[in-house]
């Protein structure tokens, strides 16, 4: 019986196939559980009129790698190899017709200097470094000719060279290498020639599917349902944690990802019943839709809540007092205030009105078993304490994700100074977002190291895109009238290139700004997602556009006081970086008059 992989190209270049050619490689799929007709190694194999899948085939298994065009498919199956790394076991793609030019080209360039001359063999050979790379990295030259590398080698032959050509040592390479394990286990005896172990040990290269119904939702879910980078697949799945875990990491690194897939494995394989938490309600609302697609089981998904820390307060409150708590009118009480008493309530000494009363929760002292925290850099010292009293001290109690570059809010708490002793780790590859908007947005804010979170600062130093894109896109208008054009124009462009109106978003530092480009953009008939900069914190759209980013509104009037201004400034940098990083490939910022002198900065 065939043991047959997906890999992610193979979705995406089905799902751009027209619906006729669609329809025959999916009515053609489920033959393929059974047997797959190509002998082994790498070939091509017709899925539908002129289309073929590229395929890898090794004894029982089979590893669908792309779905193109007939003399695509030909090329791409000729052009490369496939090998599995000698360190850590995952498998490698290589271009391997690609990497014979560039061997070609140093042999003619080379010079004198040779960059990797004080390196051992055996030292690169114990960095998972492939004996048939050997002779090209003895011609390269500067740091340059590795950069020149990278698109032509797999992430686990490319990086550990990157870390050395910038001077790194060889602990600091094999640190790299050792971030793209799957797993914290101990490392296992690694079987090179063994390609099932090794795609099972690459979950973002390949996903086994054993049934129809498994194939079909490999091909057709949302690749972030399915596929996961090893670190993320690391932090997500594993079998416990003995002490509350933190994971800190930059804009597009998969911070929310990894929350959605940790609530989700805690709610198939935990104790009781979880609870995530977001910073606004609205995006609750878009988590609990993501979790609805993500998890197929109902009777798992039951096991999850999603909300913020506000309506956990007025939920706890309310489930003990028998009503609704007024939020206005004579005698309400302050959202700070029903974090208190909620707070007060779940600490009682007795617990006895709570196991009585507590309805959402399993009966007991705790009212959930699990709470995993998304945005956590925006969380209150109060609501701190009071998620930390809603969990029972345990393993798997709290799994928290943040960013402190990425806050909008004043609070700069240490989780140990609120009673959360977190075990911390760190992602510094950003996924979504390409390079050049990603330094676009560092250097909007600031690249300086910032508190909260952790004892001590944080720095967006390491901090890196594996791709290139566009430059994002500036323009001065000399009036607000004109600007407003201007983004009628952009939007236009855009949906003439083939951008749904769900992939782009339009937002302003301020609601009169939101409300003259939704205007604007209604009478020219585009119905795109327009919203105030803090709307767009935890989404992330195809194209983004940043309206009047103007002096005087981006940051708002400053206060007089030094200690505010400065306070003030960084959480003003901080929302414009958040919504210039929520764009995967362009970014359109304007403004008429004076600019923000921030995007002078």
């Amino acid at each position: 019986m065939p043991r047959l992989a997906i890999a992610p190209d193979f979705p995406r270049e089905l799902s751009a196939l027209a619906p006729p050619a669609r329809r025959e490689v999916m009515a053609a799929l489920p033959a393929l559980l059974t047997h797959v007709p190509v002998p082994e190694g790498v070939g091509t194999l017709r899925m539908a009129e002129e289309h073929m899948a590229v395929v890898v085939r090794q004894g029982d298994v089979s590893w669908l790698l792309t779905l193109l065009p007939d003399a695509e498919a030909e090329a791409y199956a000729r052009r490369h190899a496939f090998s599995v790394n000698p360190v850590i076991g995952v498998v490698e793609q290589w271009d391997a017709e690609a990497l014979g030019l560039v061997e070609h080209a140093l042999r003619r360039s080379a010079g004198h200097a040779r960059l990797f001359e004080p390196v051992s063999d055996t030292d690169l050979l114990s960095l998972g470094i492939d004996l048939a790379l050997l002779p090209i990295i003895r011609l390269i030259g500067n740091e340059a000719d590795v950069e020149a590398l990278e698109p032509l080698l797999p992430p686990t032959q490319y990086l550990p060279l990157s870390v050395m050509a910038r001077g790194g040592s060889l602990p600091e390479a094999w640190k790299e290498l050792d971030s793209r394990r799957t797993s914290w286990d101990p490392p296992e005896p690694i079987d090179t020639s063994d390609l099932y172990a090794a795609l099972v040990r690459s979950p973002d290269r390949a996903v086994f599917a054993a049934t129809d119904e498994e194939l079909e939702r490999i091909v057709t879910a949302p690749d972030w349902c399915v596929f996961l980078h090893p670190p993320q697949h690391r932090l997500a799945r594993a079998d416990h944690y003995e002490h509350p875990v933190l994971v800190t990491g930059g804009a597009g690194t998969g911070k929310t990802l990894i929350a959605l897939h940790r609530a989700a494995h805690l709610a198939a394989h935990g104790n009781g019943p979880v609870l995530l938490v977001t910073f606004t309600q609205s995006l609750a609302t878009d988590l609990s839709a993501r979790l609805d697609i993500l998890i197929e089981d109902e009777s798992v998904r039951k096991r999850i809540d999603v909300c913020n820390v506000d309506r956990l307060a007025i939920r706890i409150v309310a489930d003990v007092e028998g009503r609704q708590p007024a939020l206005v009118g004579p005698g309400a009480r302050s959202l700070t205030e029903l974090t208190d008493e909620a707070l007060r309530l779940l600490t009682r000494a007795t617990g006895d009105l709570l196991d009585d009363v507590l309805s959402f929760g399993e009966p007991g002292r705790k009212p959930y078993r699990h709470i995993v925290v998304d945005e956590a850099q925006d969380v209150s010292p109060a609501q701190w304490r009071l998620l930390r009293a809603a969990v029972p001290r345990a393993p798997d109690d709290l799994f928290v994700v943040g960013d402190p570059h990425q806050r909008i809010t004043d609070h700069r708490i240490a989780l140990g100074a609120v009673g959360i002793h977190a075990v911390q780790h760190g992602l510094s590859i950003s996924y979504r977002l390409p390079h050049e908007l990603l330094s676009f947005g560092v250097r909007l804010r600031g690249g300086g190291p910032t508190l909260g979170l952790v004892k001590g600062v944080q720095e967006l130093r390491g901090f890196r895109s594996t791709r290139h894109g566009e430059r994002p896109t500036v323009r001065a208008y000399d009036t607000p009238e004109a600007e407003l054009a201007g983004l009628v124009t952009t939007i236009e462009s855009w949906r003439e290139e083939g951008v749904p109106s769900a992939e782009i978003a339009v937002a302003a530092r301020t609601t009169r700004l939101v409300k003259a480009a939704k205007e604007a953009l209604r009478q020219a008939r585009q119905e795109v997602r327009v919203t105030t900069l803090h709307g767009l914190k935890g989404l992330e759209f195809e194209n983004v556009a940043l309206v009047g980013i103007t002096e005087g509104v981006v940051p708002e009037p400053l206060p007089a006081d030094p200690g505010d201004r400065a306070r003030v400034l960084q959480r003003e940098r901080g929302l414009l970086y958040v919504a210039c990083t929520r764009a995967r490939s362009v970014l359109y910022v304007s403004h008429s008059g004076r600019g923000s002198p921030f995007l002078s900065s």
